[in-house]
């Protein structure tokens, strides 16, 4: 009988989520539900130094509003909790002490000043410091050098240590990666990672494998940038005696700068003008605030389905896929080996394609949040009328008010050097005129504004292109916006009036 499949995503709570480690949970998300199996949400909160509040309920905030739950947390708990590591110290030294008995690790009592000085001294060269390894741990003070009972002295005397696994000299360590193939790592080039701290917490190496035993997980989806690490783990299940029970490894490729060199970053998406964070996060420390996806006007759906092609693709040829068509598709022999360089523009087509495809009744819920952030009296019912109208100017759901501001409020500008330059006597004459036929008009229509628009050019002796653009700047203050007699419609016959008399009063 086969396993259930059981992923996990495991995060430390350090900072706001990167979009990276979204994808990772929706990879993660789409083989479980596909295999019909559980995702797991464990947080890794071992080095409690860089332990930053607020960012553990961000995660889950972040999850929710991607609409990728786990099947087990902290929030929901299942038979193998706790799913927070800090409380779940108490089981990591049972392990570590296991290895030290069974000559797959070592006490070491070395103080920093020791190992700075060791580095120092054996460096490699002026720029490679010396690893606490195979080739210097005889030099240190630790259970391989000391006898057996100056170790039980040091310990009885509570001396502070921490637990080091110990690599051998000449090891070859396979891996076998369901994205890159058989790896190999030799253990020379390894250094002896601490696993047990000397605050008694573990680091991520004995934690995530204590960890993933513990909890079934069947398979190991990480970013590349975890490779490094690899041997050592696959090394701890060996050593642990659960070598037949490892899951299977998946190192996901990286997401990279739009020029594809590097890894994208914070200070990218800053340097560049877009998020990289799902939602808004406001570090604590400083007090600055990082704009997300969300907050930038992007859909859930449309900012899953960005993520899910930076990386992979389908057998078919389209693009556009809603989570239950990823998971039917979703296959690891589709994802990439190489890293996938991030396009905001591309980011903002898929969105673009799911706004669209919403109702009016949906963009109305969804773009009321961005105009009452600049206008929180607006009026609903205008609102309504007005998302058909501009709908098809949007990309993102703050367009709504960038392309729709002055169906709300009165432009504070108007272009009038856009149109002084080919103002002549005629043109006010015509416009005063006009503006006298719409303050009697009583079917206040597009249709029956644009025939008193165009019924008195000839008298006037001017043609229709002479006065759309200033009729335009006259209502919205730009050269922008949807069919002009449209918007006269939804401004209204007094708001129209009042707008025509600012502009006229200017020329």
């Amino acid at each position: 009988m086969e396993k259930k499949v059981r992923v996990r995503f495991a995060p430390s709570p350090t900072g706001g989520l990167h979009l990276g480690g979204v994808r990772t949970v929706l990879y993660n998300y789409l083989f479980a539900k596909k295999q019909g199996g559980d995702f797991i949400l464990r947080i890794e909160d071992t080095d409690q130094t860089r332990f930053v509040e607020g960012a553990e309920d961000y995660i889950f905030d972040c999850l929710d509003w991607c609409g990728l739950t786990p099947d087990e947390s902290l929030r929901n708990p299942g038979p193998y909790g706790p799913y927070r590591q800090s409380e779940r110290r108490d089981l990591y030294l049972k392990y570590a002490l296991q290895l030290v008995e069974n000559g797959f690790a070592y006490y070491a009592f070395d103080t920093p000043e020791d190992i700075e000085k060791m580095r120092h001294e054996h460096r490699l060269n002026e720029h490679s410091p010396a690893q606490y390894d195979h080739r210097t741990r005889q030099l240190m003070k630790n259970s391989l050098t000391l006898s057996a009972e100056a170790t039980q002295k040091l310990l009885a005397q509570k001396k502070p240590f921490v637990i080091s696994i110990k690599t051998s000299e000449k090891e070859t360590v396979v891996l076998n990666d369901a994205i890159r193939g058989e790896m190999t790592f030799q253990t020379e080039t390894l250094d002896d990672k601490v696993l047990l701290k000397a605050d008694g917490m573990p680091t991520y190496h004995l934690a995530v494998v204590v960890d993933d035993y513990l909890m079934k997980i069947t398979h190991a989806f990480r970013g590349e940038e975890w490779l490094p690490s690899a041997p050592v783990h696959v090394l701890l299940w060996k050593y642990l005696g659960w070598e037949k029970d490892m899951p299977q490894w998946a190192h996901l490729p990286l997401i990279l700068k739009p020029d594809g060199h590097g890894k994208l970053s914070k200070r990218d998406g800053e340097r560049l003008g877009f998020p990289v964070f799902p939602l808004n996060w406001t570090d604590p420390k400083t007090g600055e605030t990082a704009k997300g996806y969300r907050e930038f006007g992007f859909l859930p759906d449309a900012f899953i389905n960005l993520l899910a092609m930076l990386g992979w693709s389908s057998v078919e040829e389209r693009e556009l896929y809603n989570l239950e068509e990823l998971i039917d598709k979703f296959s690891l022999d589709r994802v990439h080996v190489n890293g996938a360089k991030f396009d905001f523009e591309k980011a903002k087509w898929f969105n673009q394609q799911y706004l669209q495809s919403k109702s009016t009744e949906e963009l109305l819920l969804l773009a009321t949040p961005f105009v009452a952030e600049h206008c929180p009296d607006f009026d609903v019912e205008l609102l309504n009328k007005v998302i058909p109208v501009i709908k098809e100017r949007c990309v993102l759901l703050s367009d709504f008010w960038e392309q729709g501001a002055y169906f709300f409020q009165t432009p504070v500008a108007f272009d009038t050097d856009a149109i002084a330059a080919k103002w002549k006597p005629e043109t006010a004459a015509y416009f005063n005129d006009f503006k006298t036929q719409l303050s009697t008009l009583v079917a206040w229509q597009s249709t029956t504004i644009e025939q008193h628009f165009l019924s008195s050019l000839e008298q006037h002796g001017l043609k229709k292109g002479e006065v759309m653009l200033p009729f335009r700047i006259m209502l919205v203050g730009g050269k922008f916006g949807p069919g002009v007699f449209q918007i006269a419609e939804l401004l209204g016959q007094k708001e129209v009036l009042k707008r025509m008399d600012l502009v006229l009063g200017k020329l």
